[in-house]
């Protein structure tokens, strides 16, 4: 008679083997890609309508009893404001990106975004309602930062997981292609808008770019529903009794998130160009709005060109050489696109600035999607993004308000700002040099120490 054991034994022997789990989809490259680029050009738009606003209505809309130059800064100040809550907005979406998806997040921002633009343009005028006007302007423009917190680490947590391993570089890239033609979008948009009579623009013009944000969002929306979930996420998705992404984030990715964040103050450069230098050279030097709009859409549409050249650049020589070499060349730029500014030479104007913004800072632009979700592992990536660009952000978001309090009265007053601008340049490619490259590591072995 035999034991127990051995009929166990045998019946497990006959019995087929469990079946093995199923694989994970292949990823969708292209598909995120797209997805990626038009929800960033949705969200962007909307978020840099505000920034155009701010520059050249919002100080008399809703800052009327201030002097024109502390209108303006009030104004920079609201601007800034999105950039406060972005690290509570980071924290939040890049817990639910990390936990529970990369879609779920995309899709909450693009919506969040919407809401609070659309609102933004019904706002009535501190003529109107007083002291509320603002109070709610800041409100909306707190619920903007929030959405954009979670936008740009989503799209790249979504692209680089998607993408194949020698091409995770030009396929991130799109999202911040997606972010420049937001600009060029918000910057077409506003064009028209500003030739408007002062009476006009300040009444109901301002307010059309706003409220078109309401069509856009349905594109984007209508687009990324059916994208899929990434494959790294799905084979390393975080179990219940995982620690929070953040406290994992935290216990093992210091020293990565620490160099996003120094790395995120080239930021500083977008934000003076698309803000600060607009409102200078219109209210200070004076020249015309429109001239300075089209800098800023030929600009960005060089940009469009440039960024996934440079990413396809960094895809063979490494991302560091690349965003460094963006990053120093910005911080040099900018100080002859400034002197142009303050001599209102408009043919170096165009030159310059097309040299700075669409040329050299989309070096760093165009490689710190790759550059900065490789440092991270696939169950804290969303939150290193989102937690360290929010943090470095911060600088960018307050710029404006920075170079405005700083600049000095005269022609040459404008160099405080330019050496202002490249501090922050040299401290971010000082970050990212103690960086380890990335570009040839495989998927499963990126955020490794």
């Amino acid at each position: 008679m035999e034991t127990a054991a051995r009929l166990d034994a045998r019946e497990q022997a006959a019995s087929p083997p469990p079946p093995a789990p199923p694989a994970p989809k292949a990823g969708s490259p292209r598909k995120a890609a797209l997805a990626s680029w038009i929800g960033s050009a949705v969200e962007y738009y909307d978020f840099f309508i505000y920034g155009t606003a701010a520059a050249l209505v919002f100080g008399k809309v809703f800052f009327p009893a201030f002097d024109p130059m502390a209108g303006t800064m009030a104004a920079f100040a609201t601007f800034g404001v999105g950039y406060v809550t972005r690290p509570l907005g980071a924290v939040l979406l890049g817990h639910i990106g990390d936990r529970y998806g990369r879609k779920k997040v995309l899709t909450f921002t693009l919506l969040l975004m919407g809401v609070s633009t659309f609102l933004v343009g019904l706002l009535p005028s501190y003529e109107s309602i007083g002291l509320l006007a603002p109070v709610l302007l800041v409100v909306l423009r707190m619920a903007q930062g929030i959405s954009a917190a979670g936008e740009q680490a989503g799209a790249n947590s979504m692209t680089l997981e998607h993408a194949p391993a020698h091409r995770r570089a030009f396929f991130t890239s799109f999202t911040l292609s997606g972010t420049q033609a937001g600009l060029i979008l918000a910057t077409l948009v506003f064009l028209p808008v500003s030739a408007l009579p002062e009476a006009d623009l300040l009444s109901w013009g301002w307010r059309i770019p706003f409220y078109l944000s309401a069509i856009v969002v349905a594109v984007g929306f209508w687009v990324r529903r059916t994208l899929p979930e990434t494959p790294a996420f799905q084979e390393d998705a975080p179990g219940k009794d995982d620690k929070l992404p953040v406290a994992q984030l935290f216990a093992t990715h210091k020293a990565s998130l620490a160099r996003v964040v120094f790395g995120a103050q080239v930021s500083v450069v977008s934000t003076i160009f698309s803000v600060f230098t607009l409102s200078y050279a219109v209210n200070t030097v004076g020249i015309a709005r429109s001239t300075m709009l089209t800098v800023l859409i030929l600009a960005n549409l060089v940009a469009l060109a440039a960024i996934p050249l440079f990413a396809l650049l960094a895809d063979r020589v490494g991302r560091r050489p690349v965003f460094i070499f963006g990053a120093l060349a910005s911080a040099a730029l900018v100080w002859p696109y400034l002197w142009a500014i303050s001599r209102a030479d408009l043919p170096l104007v165009f030159v310059f600035g097309i040299a700075l913004s669409g040329v050299v800072y989309s070096a760093a632009n165009g490689v710190w999607p790759a550059l900065y979700g490789e440092m991270f592992s696939t169950r804290v990536r969303l939150s290193g993004i989102a937690i360290g660009t929010q943090l470095g952000f911060a600088l960018g978001g307050f710029a404006p308000t920075i170079s405005a309090a700083i600049i000095l009265p005269g022609s040459d007053g404008w160099v405080p700002v330019a050496v202002f601008v490249s501090l922050a340049c040299a401290v971010a490619a000082l970050a990212i040099a103690t960086a380890r490259e990335t570009c040839r590591t495989p998927m499963h072995e990126l955020g490794e120490r």
